[in-house]
């Protein structure tokens, strides 16, 4: 399929109304879609069924599903998506929302130090008039400017339409591997410069890694934990550690799912109290920011010899059940004219209610120079 082709027919879905989504993951240059046949407003609470799922912040909500059988499916490889640059403009923040955001996160910090509460992630949502409200024209910009994040446009008329370039995986199955990884810590990335971390940002990673080994190991055995390293997400430096096990026999999705999300790097930690605060005093609803989204019980089919010439052992062809799952970050919401950009930061006791702000100001910029 030609690319022109392949975007036409995702115009056409969203001309007529009808769900969809386009992305692309990270590791390869790889664009996929799924178009529904119906409107239909599917779920999933069990995670049992086969297909795209898409899950809000709050699992007392229920996800939406598009499943397999419902969609048709295409792909196409592209290194790059032929769609012009825009200039960014500078972007102004508002000094109300500067002076709003201050005050929540000195109230996290405050319950921080005089509570059980260790951590929170508290956020805030930045509206700005579109330029151009073609959804799929934001999603090719996207693409080309974060290849190593999960880039995607999702649709639903009965639920909205979301735009994001996330760089962290909630969680990846392979037949019985399980992959995780502990992402926190923000700072600008600037040309030539040394990165030094603070105290705050690694003990804030660390917390995110431990809670993770300590919420998988009911489920998994075999746990394997990375060396710290540092990554970059577009404009961003971000700490990061892998963890990787094999999941139990017994153990069901759904119950690690439950486990790991929200994690402490969307969340806060301990989990119940953060989130308590967090649906208390942040004053909107996150909806499907910092929810998790991707490809739900694919088959796959894989052989145990990469070796072309060796025939014989490549027709022992092993089918896997995989499924690959993306925190919702660096995300926005499309709604009529305006962009709904959401974008928040990890709250400890060493926490600076001004520079937690402008961490805020560096990831809106993620958005604000494709739209």
């Amino acid at each position: 399929m030609s690319s022109s082709s392949f975007f036409e027919a995702i115009e056409q879905q969203y001309a007529l109304n009808l769900p969809f989504v386009v992305y692309s993951r990270p590791i390869n240059s790889v664009i996929k879609c799924w178009l529904q046949q119906d409107d239909e407003l599917y779920k999933t609470e069990a995670f049992t069924e086969s297909g795209f799922v898409f899950a809000p912040f709050n699992l007392e909500e229920k996800s939406i599903l598009f499943p397999k059988e419902f969609c048709s499916y295409s792909e196409i490889n592209r290194d790059a998506l032929d769609i012009e640059i825009i200039e960014s403009t500078q972007n102004i923040p508002n000094e109300n929302d500067k002076l709003q955001h201050i005050e929540l996160v000195s109230k996290g910090i405050e319950n921080i130090k005089t509570k059980d509460l260790k951590k929170v992630v508290l956020s805030r949502c930045v509206t700005k008039s579109l330029q151009n409200s073609n959804p799929i024209t934001i999603f090719k910009r996207l693409f080309n400017a974060y290849k190593n994040a999960m880039v995607y446009c999702w649709f639903h008329p009965k639920v909205g339409l979301w735009i994001g370039a996330t760089p962290e995986l909630l969680f990846k199955v392979e037949g019985k591997r399980l992959t995780t990884i502990s992402l926190a810590g923000t700072q600008a990335f600037k040309e030539n410069e040394t990165v030094n971390w603070t105290t705050k940002e690694v003990e804030e990673q660390q917390i995110v890694t431990d809670y993770i080994t300590k919420e998988i190991t009911p489920f998994t055995k075999m746990i394997n934990v990375s060396d710290v390293d540092t990554v970059r997400a577009g404009n961003l430096l971000h700490l990061k550690t892998r963890i990787i096990s094999v999941i139990k026999d017994e153990a069901k999705l759904k119950s690690i799912i439950d486990a790991l999300h929200p994690t402490p790097a969307v969340c806060g930690f301990p989990k119940v109290d953060a989130k308590d605060f967090i649906l208390q005093h942040e004053n909107y609803n996150r909806e499907f920011y910092t929810g998790f989204l991707g490809e739900l019980n694919l088959k796959q089919n894989t052989t145990r010899n990469t070796n072309r010439r060796n025939v014989e052992n490549n027709a022992y062809a092993v089918v896997k059940t995989q499924s690959n799952f993306y925190v919702n970050l660096r995300c926005m919401q499309l709604k009529a004219s305006s962009a709904h950009i959401y974008v928040g930061g990890g709250i400890t006791k060493d926490s600076n209610p001004e520079k937690e702000w402008e961490e805020t100001v560096n990831k809106a910029e993620t958005m604000l120079k494709v739209i």
